[in-house]
């Protein structure tokens, strides 16, 4: 199969094949093997891929997978770093703005904090793929799709474990992420919706960590020192979670149980190991790997948005993971399938 100018039928067969892509890759088919059916684009493409930033393990992780991936279908991945600030990520994608891609992929901080620079990519004839949390709201910016998990589910299947787990009474404390990153305000949201069913279950604290391990350890050493008692916590991500539990442990606080989301390989270690109560799995590779076959698919075989083609918003779940599916959740995430 060749460049564009691939025959109608070799066309429907990558669409055909990028379709299957995701169930192939939950089931274990080799990705070698998926790059050859669905068709290697025949010249080398560029993509663009920024995330909110890489100091946090999901989006190194996506990174790798994006790279992956994108050997396999002969795609260079040039990374912009959001570094975790809205700021430096803001001026990351107007340089990227500045040149010329064959794709762009990205995951904004936070919401409009993008908006300019995607449109002018946008309006360049870029396809552009929105990763995990929205650059703006759909009706008002023409992505090409939207790779997202369903980030009230995440929120809400964890914190039900959590509450469980404490047998529905006592006290929790969420730390959220980003205030204004969507799937963390979708987290909060499930994270309610469950905590309301539950009267007998205090919410005491709700500080956002901003993704920040850093701040996060702060602000649990007062959450320490002023609530003598916390049956449960959940947090916005695992790398906020494992930060707070480590002042836990130095203060002798090991009895709180922890829910978390992404279900990164630290976290999985936790919950075989105790130390957190379950994560749930936020899709890093997946989601990363599925903006690469979205952008090859889009500029190799024209697919477009909509009917027939890639829909505006692609749902990527993953599992709730407690000890009885952990060993499995590793192994997928080594090879790059979820």
């Amino acid at each position: 199969m060749t460049d564009e100018a691939t025959p109608d039928g070799g066309r429907r067969t990558l669409l055909q094949a990028a379709a299957a892509a995701p169930f192939l890759g939950g089931l274990g088919i080799a990705p070698a093997a998926m790059a050859a059916e669905m068709g290697r684009s025949a010249r080398p493409l560029r993509a663009a891929f920024s995330n909110a930033g890489l100091q946090a393990t999901w989006c190194a992780q996506g990174k790798a997978a994006a790279e992956y991936w994108g050997k396999l279908f002969n795609v260079d991945v040039t990374w912009f770093d959001g570094e975790l600030n809205a700021t430096r990520q803001r001026a990351a994608v107007d340089n990227m703005a500045s040149q010329r891609w064959d794709f762009v992929a990205i995951q904004a901080f936070g919401i409009g904090t993008l908006t300019a620079p995607v449109r002018r990519m946008i309006d360049a004839g870029i396809p552009v793929i929105d990763m995990d949390t929205l650059i703006a709201p759909l009706e008002q910016i023409n992505v090409h799709s939207f790779l997202a998990p369903d980030n009230e589910f995440m929120g809400a299947s964890v914190t039900e474990a959590l509450m469980q787990a404490i047998g529905g009474e006592g006290t929790i404390i969420m730390t959220q992420g980003a205030l204004g990153h969507t799937g963390a305000q979708g987290r909060a949201r499930g994270f309610d919706s469950v905590v309301k069913r539950y009267p007998k279950v205090e919410v005491l604290d709700t500080t956002p960590g901003d993704w920040d391990v850093t701040k996060v350890a702060r602000i649990w050493d007062t959450h320490l020192t002023k609530y003598p008692k916390i049956s449960a916590a959940y947090f916005h991500n695992d790398d906020m979670a494992l930060a707070a539990y480590n002042v836990m442990r130095a203060k002798g606080r090991t009895d709180i149980r922890i829910g978390g989301c992404d279900a990164m390989p630290p976290a999985l270690q936790a919950v075989l190991d105790g130390r957190m109560h379950a994560t749930v799995r936020n899709p890093s590779c997946r989601i990363h790997g599925g903006a690469i076959m979205a952008g090859v698919a889009a500029v190799v075989a024209g697919e477009k948005p909509g009917e027939g083609g890639i829909p505006k918003h692609v749902i990527t779940d993953g599992p709730v993971v407690t000890k009885a599916n952990a060993h499995g959740m590793a192994w997928m995430q080594k090879h790059f399938l979820i």
